[in-house]
């Protein structure tokens, strides 16, 4: 902006300048935050409604629209203004704008919100100009924006001051237009599909349904401690006894008190659900008409680009048993292998550092983790997984060491994880006691048997498939963000003074 006389007299300071102008406006015309404002258009419908305006043209048409301003030239004559769908010029000249509202234009600064009534033209250049007609004093922005070319470049301040990033950054804003568009499309593909939306508890008196470590709160009223739930699970099941819907699912926030990575955070967002009279094959063909439903709704596409590979979500998937994948990569057999003693025997000989007390099922899911997960870029349901990791799956008929259920990779990532869910009151019992007291011993003293879902299975819960997605991770996936923090709005961080 040229200097002008209003502005000489004003500090050198910034943030000193912006809080004089907002004393001289709230002289000048009274309320500088009004409460009313109502624009006729947003930027995007007045661009799509005068696409065909030609050069040099008034449309004849006066409009009301109102934004945030990114740029201001000539003293204020020429200013875009953006909102959340787009941008338009804003043209204030004597010859059109009465000397009230040209009035104002020294004591706008970049990053403040107004409101514009006008004439749309289009310009010899032909850019979509609105003549303003009125100029109205919306928000007094008392900091600066980030420089306009450069946005927040800090990671650390895009994470902690998301506001910023999004306000000046393209690609986060679109990132989270298409975060939104994905959990739309997942809630409205699981409607369409057959499914009914449930609602459970986030605060949890047993935490269950996942092996985790929990956020711990306390509940004053009732004098009980309480649990951030890490899994829906349990709920769920019980709601599929309760023969309110065959399909049930819940798009929910869980919490895991550990470890922050690319991939992880304490907070993050599940997508999890049941299906009564299916199994785990059922729930494949599931997740695969979902991918293929979410890339095309973002991309157009079945197909699309994450880093340097290029995935397919088109069905079917690869699909591999865990022993088959394990054997394909290092040579051992587990099939072939029939005790504890000699699973342990046969890692140690491949080089592989396993726990004395490990189980069959344990060294096998260990080298699976090792050698295999980062092979499977291309999306792939790996099957039939050791009964030792999961309490919660029916037995591969004829193989009672391996269990009906599959995780779901894709760019060497765990997406989804789904059972033929055990339904057998007698063997569930079992099993959660085993676990629980192995959680015991690893000094987990708050773990304690869910009783209540216990007694809900004692009722009968049909045969089903269930199926949890981890929507974060599936992000991730579709809009070619590296790190979990990109796509989540506002990640957990360190207090800024630890």
């Amino acid at each position: 902006m040229t200097e002008t006389k209003t502005e000489t007299a004003l500090s050198s300071d910034v943030t000193e300048v912006r809080a004089q102008k907002l004393k001289m406006l709230r002289e000048l015309i009274g309320d500088v935050y009004p409460a009313h404002f109502h624009r006729t258009m947003t930027n995007a419908e007045l661009a799509e409604k005068y696409a065909g305006l030609e050069l040099d043209t008034e449309s004849g048409d006066v409009v009301t629209v109102a934004g945030r301003v990114y740029s201001s030239r000539n003293s204020g004559m020429f200013m875009d203004i953006h909102d959340a769908s787009g941008k338009i010029q804003i043209f204030s000249h004597k010859d059109t704008t009465p000397e009230s509202a040209r009035a104002l234009l020294p004591l706008i600064d970049l990053g403040d919100i107004v409101g514009v009534t006008g004439m749309v033209r289009r310009t010899k250049r032909g850019e979509l100009t609105i003549n303003a007609q009125e100029i109205t004093m919306l928000t007094k922005a008392l900091l600066p924006m980030p420089e306009k070319w450069h946005g927040v470049t800090d990671i650390e301040t895009r994470y902690r001051k998301r506001h910023l990033d999004i306000m000046t950054n393209e690609d986060s804003k679109l990132r989270f237009q298409q975060r939104s568009k994905i959990v739309s499309g997942i809630r409205r593909f699981m409607e369409n599909d057959g499914f009914m939306e449930v609602e459970t508890p986030m605060l949890q008196s047993i935490y269950g349904g996942a092996t985790a470590e929990p956020f711990k709160t306390h509940h004053n009223t009732l004098k009980l401690d309480m649990y951030l739930r890490i899994a829906p699970e349990l709920f769920l099941k019980r709601t599929l006894v309760s023969g309110l819907s065959d399909k049930v699912f819940e798009i929910n926030r869980n919490f895991r008190n550990e470890g922050v990575s690319t991939r992880h955070n304490p907070e993050f967002t599940m997508m999890e659900c049941y299906w009564a009279y299916a199994d785990y094959e059922d729930i494949m063909d599931l997740v695969e008409r979902l991918f293929a439903d979410l890339a095309t709704r973002i991309h157009g596409s079945t197909e699309f680009t994450f880093g340097d590979n290029e995935i397919s979500f088109k069905g079917p998937f690869r699909r591999v048993p865990m022993p088959d994948a394990v054997k394909d990569v290092t040579g051992i057999d587990f099939l072939a292998i029939k005790t504890d003693e000699e699973a342990r025997a046969a890692a140690k000989a491949a080089g592989f550092a396993v726990e004395k007390d490990w189980t069959w099922g344990e060294c096998l899911a260990f080298i699976f983790e090792e050698k295999v997960e980062g092979t499977l870029i291309q999306p792939a349901h790996v099957t039939h997984f050791p009964k030792d990791i999961s309490p919660f799956a029916k037995e591969v008929p004829g193989e009672p060491r391996l269990v009906e259920r599959f995780e779901t990779y894709c760019n060497a990532w765990e997406i989804g994880n789904a059972f033929s869910e055990l339904n057998d009151p007698e063997e569930q019992r079992a099993r959660m006691v085993e676990q629980l007291e192995q959680a015991h011993a690893r000094g987990e003293k708050d773990k304690q048997l869910d009783e209540e879902f216990l007694d809900a299975i004692d009722q009968g819960m049909p045969p089903a498939g269930g199926l949890g997605i981890g929507v974060d991770r599936l992000i991730m996936l579709l809009t070619n963000s590296p790190s979990i923090r990109d796509i989540i709005l506002f990640p957990a961080r360190r207090n800024k003074n630890d």
